[in-house]
């Protein structure tokens, strides 16, 4: 039996999420171990569906460029689930995910990807923010990172090579805050992974880009046994309408003056005197 079928950006954060959600070692760590879930569109998705907690949403990439959000609100933007209760990371990141090891998860997003796994992260306040800083701790200490990031994030080149060119300092002008990059290691899991995961059948594009709300979106074909198909097909219809995670107070994007105006570099929305560059 094979079946096409069509993906917005959105829709497709959604099956990754669900996928994600139903991994064994996310759900032995939801049991006896510690999960972390690191904000973003994609990451809040999971943390709806294993939770019901939308997550605060901080820099995102829209049509003005990478800016951040209108005003602080007081969802959470980093949280972990350990011992059947959920835990603010947002002032202890660092020191909580040092502590975790073999076991335990991590889920994060990703800005960028490319062919052989890789991904990376914006990062638009300096060292990254606090999540940023603790980077290396989550690979070191024996923690397993899940990487969720939609097909729309691929790029033509190398993500290496990409954070060897991307900066914050000394950028003259940018559409929003300039950023770096730091890269991230992990599973990395798209709609083709998560329609593997949630159905053992392997997706392949077909056809990519739209118009009308498509902007992004994948078309795909998969061919397998009857039952797999029909859950597919199940699947495909649940994501459909799907809307942007995360808390809808942190959805608004910043505007001249912000929260993140005094940290934020480069920023062309700003008058030329304020437009720091260190």
């Amino acid at each position: 039996m094979t079946i096409q079928f069509a993906l917005t950006v959105n829709e497709g954060k959604y099956l990754i999420a669900k996928a994600i959600s139903e991994l064994p070692e996310v759900r032995e760590a939801i049991s006896g171990g510690k999960l972390v879930l690191k904000g973003g569109t994609t990451v809040s998705l999971l943390s709806e569906l294993l939770f019901d907690l939308p997550l605060r949403i901080s820099g995102r990439m829209t049509k003005r460029g990478a800016v951040s959000a209108a005003s602080n609100c007081d969802a959470p933007h980093t949280v972990a689930w350990e011992n059947g209760k959920i835990i603010n990371l947002d002032e202890k990141v660092e020191e909580y995910t040092s502590d975790m090891g073999p076991g335990d998860v991590i889920v994060t997003g990703a800005n960028i990807i490319d062919r052989e796994g890789n991904g990376a992260l914006l990062a638009g306040s300096k060292s990254g923010g606090l999540c940023g800083r603790s980077i290396s701790a989550w690979s070191v200490e024996g923690a397993e990172v899940i990487i969720a990031a939609g097909l729309e994030k691929l790029i033509p080149g190398r993500v290496a090579d990409s954070v060897r060119a991307a900066h914050r300092k000394n950028v003259d002008l940018a559409m929003g805050m300039a950023c770096g990059l730091f890269p991230v290691t992990g599973k990395l899991v798209t709609e083709i992974e998560a329609v593997e995961i949630l159905t053992g059948i392997k997706p392949v594009v077909i056809g990519r880009g739209g118009i009308y709300g498509a902007e992004g979106g994948v078309l795909f074909q998969a061919e397998g046994e009857n039952d797999k198909v029909e859950r597919l097909s199940a699947l495909v219809k649940e994501c459909k309408g799907k809307e942007t995670g995360g808390d809808i107070r942190s959805l608004k994007e910043c505007s001249v003056p912000s929260p993140g105006c005094r940290y934020h570099l480069s920023c062309m929305y700003r008058s030329g005197n304020d437009r720091t560059k260190r």
